[in-house]
């Protein structure tokens, strides 16, 4: 019984640290791969479209890896 908490737990963690780095990842080649800078965009030219499509990957992203991992 306690074998399978500590499994349980461990392969939450690890696949918890596995989505937030995917994730992270993601965000970071969308910055890499567009020709403008998506955070000047944002903050400093206040572009409420790119926000609100950067939101909506971001959900996109996150709905996605968590139906992997589960």
């Amino acid at each position: 019984m306690d074998d399978l908490k500590l499994n349980t737990i461990l392969s939450t963690l690890i696949y918890g640290v596995l989505g937030i780095i995917l994730f992270f990842l993601t965000l970071w080649l969308m910055e890499k791969f567009t020709p403008f800078s998506i955070e000047k965009k944002i903050t400093e030219e206040n572009n409420v479209a790119l926000g609100i499509v950067m939101g909506s990957i971001i959900l996109a992203l996150g709905m996605i890896y968590a139906a992997v991992i589960d």
